[in-house]
Parts: C-alpha cells; sequence; structure tokens
C-alpha cells in the first residue's frame, strides 16, 4: 500500500473519502436520536421511512446526474456537492417536523447518489496502473468497513461529554473538510460522451448492464450481498437481544466480526486478483455469502445452548468474508467493461443497481422477521441470494474473450475505427478487438 499512498492525489482524496465517511457514520447515530427526540416511540417507523427514501433517492438519483457529470468540472462538481451535505446537515439539527427530516433527507442522499459514483469514477483515471487501482479498491472497502465499527464507538465517546446535536456539527465539518481535500486535489475532468440526448445519457450505464453478460453477473452478486448483509444490517441487534439473550456490547462484538471478516478478505485481494480472475473470486465470495445465510437460518431454529454465540461469530465473519469476496473487485470490472466516455454512468449504475437490490432485502429483514420470525425472513432472503448467483454464473461465462470479432452495419462515429477491417456484404465490416458495449457498440458478439 506504500507505493499507493505516496500518490499525492490519490492520498488527498482517499483521506477526503475516510472524513466523509465517519461524517456520514456520525450522522446516522445522531439522526435516530433526533427521530426520537421528535416522534419517541414511533422513532422507528420515522428512521425506516428515513432509510426507504434514503434507497429510492439512491436508486433514482445516480443514473440522472450521470447524464450531467460529464459537462461540468468534476472537482468542482465534487465540492459543491460536499458544500450541499455540509448544509443540509448543520439545518437537521434545527428541524422541528418529522416531514422536515423526510426533505433533508432527500437532498442529502441525492448530493451522496451524485457524489459517491463520481468519486469512484475519477479513481481509474488517476490510478492508471491496474495494480495500484486494486490496492485503491481495497483501501476504500477496508475505510467502510473501519467506519461501520468505529463510528458508532465515537459517537458514544461524544455522547458522553456532549449533546447529539453537536454531531451534526461535527459531521458538517467533516464534509467541509472533505471539500477542501478534494479542492487541493488534481481530479482530471471526464471525458465527455458521444451520447447526445439527456434520456441516452441517463439510461447508457444501464443499458451497457443489460447488454454485457459480465455485468450481469455483476447484478447477480449484488443481490447476493444485499440478502447476506440485510441480515446483519437489520436483524443483528433483536437476534442477540432477543433470541441469543445476550447484552448490547455483544452486539457490537458480532458486528465487529462481521467486519473483520471484510477486512481480511480486503487485504488478502490485491496479492489474489493478480492471478485469479474476478470472477472467481466473486464466485468464492458468493458461496461464502450463501454460507453463512444457511448457517444463520440453522442457527435461528436451535431454541438454547452456550455454543450460540460462538457459532454466530463464526456465522458473521464467513458472511463478512464473502461480502468482501465480492464487493471489492466490483470497480476493475466496471473498468473493463466501459469507456472513458462511459465511465461515469456505468459506476452510476452499478450505484443504483446495487441499492436496488438493498431496496428489496431490506423490507424482508425487517417486515417479515418482525411478522414471522427470522427464520421464514431469512429462508426468503436465502432463495433471493440462491436466484442471485445462479443469474450472475449463468450470465459470466466462465472463460472470457476480451477480444471478440464483430460486425459493423453501420458506420461508426469514428471513421478511423474501421481501418484494416474486412469489407463484406452490403458495406459491412468485420473486425476484431477488445470489445465493450458502447455508442458504436450496442450488442454483444454471439
Amino acid at each position: 500500500m506504500s507505493s499507493l499512498f505516496a500518490h499525492r492525489d490519490y492520498r488527498q482524496l482517499f483521506t477526503a473519502q475516510v472524513v466523509a465517511l465517519f461524517g456520514t457514520g456520525l450522522t446516522t447515530v445522531a439522526l435516530g436520536l433526533l427521530a426520537y427526540e421528535l416522534a419517541g416511540a414511533d422513532a422507528g417507523a420515522v428512521l425506516g421511512t428515513a432509510l426507504a427514501i434514503k434507497m429510492i433517492t439512491y436508486v433514482v438519483v445516480a443514473p440522472v446526474v450521470a447524464a450531467f457529470a460529464d459537462r461540468v468540472p468534476r472537482r468542482l462538481f465534487l465540492v459543491l456537492l460536499d458544500l450541499a451535505r455540509a448544509g443540509v446537515v448543520l439545518a437537521l439539527p434545527f428541524v422541528t417536523q418529522v416531514w422536515q427530516i423526510y426533505v433533508l433527507i432527500v437532498v442529502l442522499q441525492a448530493a451522496s447518489a451524485a457524489f459517491t459514483p463520481t468519486f469512484q469514477a475519477v479513481l481509474p483515471d488517476i490510478l492508471v496502473d491496474e495494480r495500484d487501482y486494486t490496492k485503491a479498491l481495497s483501501a476504500s472497502q477496508l475505510a467502510t468497513t473501519m467506519e461501520n465499527l468505529l463510528s458508532p464507538v465515537i459517537a458514544a465517546a461524544l455522547l458522553s461529554v456532549i449533546s447529539f446535536h453537536w454531531l451534526f456539527a461535527g459531521t458538517s465539518a467533516g464534509f467541509l473538510a472533505s471539500a477542501v481535500l478534494v479542492l487541493s486535489t488534481r481530479v482530471p475532468d471526464a471525458h465527455r460522451s458521444e451520447r447526445g440526448g439527456v434520456w441516452d445519457r441517463t439510461v447508457a450505464g444501464g443499458r451497457i448492464f443489460a447488454a454485457t453478460p459480465r455485468l450481469r453477473g455483476v447484478v447477480g452478486f449484488n443481490l447476493v450481498v444485499a440478502a447476506a448483509g440485510a441480515v446483519v444490517i437489520v436483524n443483528t441487534v433483536n437476534f442477540v437481544r432477543d433470541t441469543l439473550g445476550r447484552g448490547q456490547a455483544d452486539v457490537a462484538w458480532l458486528l465487529a466480526a462481521n467486519g473483520a471478516g471484510t477486512m481480511v478478505t480486503a487485504l488478502v485481494l490485491p496479492t489474489v486478483l493478480g492471478r485469479v480472475s474476478e470472477r472467481s473470486v466473486m464466485s468464492c465470495g458468493a458461496g461464502l455469502a450463501l454460507t453463512g445465510l444457511t448457517g444463520a437460518i440453522l442457527l435461528s431454529t436451535v431454541d438454547s445452548g452456550e455454543w450460540r454465540w460462538s457459532a454466530a461469530l463464526v456465522i458473521w465473519s464467513v458472511t463478512g468474508a464473502g461480502t468482501g469476496l465480492v464487493l471489492t473487485p466490483i470497480g476493475r470490472v466496471l473498468r473493463r467493461s466501459s469507456r472513458h466516455t462511459d465511465r461515469a454512468a456505468v459506476f452510476a449504475a452499478q450505484f443504483s443497481l446495487s441499492h436496488a437490490c438493498w431496496l428489496l432485502t431490506y423490507p424482508i429483514a425487517g417486515w417479515v422477521a418482525t411478522e414471522l420470525g427470522f427464520t421464514q425472513a431469512w429462508l426468503v432472503l436465502a432463495v433471493l441470494a440462491v436466484a442471485g448467483a445462479v443469474t450472475a454464473w449463468n450470465s459470466w461465462p466462465r472463460r472470457e474473450h476480451t477480444v471478440l470479432e464483430h460486425v459493423h452495419s453501420a458506420p461508426p462515429s469514428d471513421a478511423e475505427h474501421l481501418v484494416g477491417a474486412a469489407v463484406g456484404a452490403e458495406g459491412t465490416h468485420r473486425h476484431s478487438h477488445e470489445f465493450v458495449i458502447d455508442h458504436d457498440h450496442r450488442r454483444w458478439p454471439s
């Protein structure tokens, strides 16, 4: 990792990401306390609605923003989004009605839905060496996992000396610091898309996903992660307290076990991905996630036994390891599957589609578990996970060929593209090159 962090621009951007991540984590804690202050016993419903709004905003906004991301300087765009998030968070302590929380959440998450895929699309442009980019993906996964583990601890320490309202001020300061760091970084502007219409640019990422076999596989793997991850995120608290009969501290330990599994795989993957394909790594991750989900289902059927706690620690860590194996290589797959001009659209599509999977699995983990119990809810999630895994394995060929022969029936936008191509009947041109879906290549060769 030392060579990676010797890269000044990446170092600045990574620091900005970490600061913003921890700011977001503190906001999550403070938002829960604010909901309780305003709604009392209905705080859970308020938070559930806020999370649903967050996911819907992510799914809808990211592709729309990607259609315009190449029309403005990326550094300015990222700075403005950080400033918008800082302003919204600073306004949250002053709300007096629940509906005001919902409005501010829409604005806040819309800014995040624009910031995250834009930030992700910047990294391949400043880290052209694939080994450095792979290390950056691992570092990003580590940062996200550390935030999930440490943000509640930091929030608890701060709440022992200050009111939760000050957490919003700290978060706002974090977003401002992120803006300053981005402003001090050389961020290359996005390559202007060759697609003319707004609608064409908006749906470009989704069309590339639909037409590219390996990206259809990524969507399937997203569903596996969302199904297994929903058990961890939504059900851990109640499972530990109500089923296992353990204390609050054990909730944190079980979540930490899950995070530890993710961190270990993120640390190991830069070396592994140099020798093993992304499909193999992600397939292994899906298998581990399914194993963890199966273990959780079996554990939920056992009524007693001190060994259940040890088993839960192992199951949650296995699920975390599977999550890390699936999520970390995705950036490499996206970069390999898109031209520079479509990269922002493809990263935005991944952001939107992955959160659509979470939008499906969160309610199942919450509502079905509440009404029917953990076993039934987790069985439903397991069915979804298996469906996702089967889709991924069937869509993504085991043996891929990057150079593909194909035919152009119409002239491409770049006339030089056909230099050396064989001319066929009715003016068609046949040639081979490294193939991705773009403006001139809209269908995958059979």
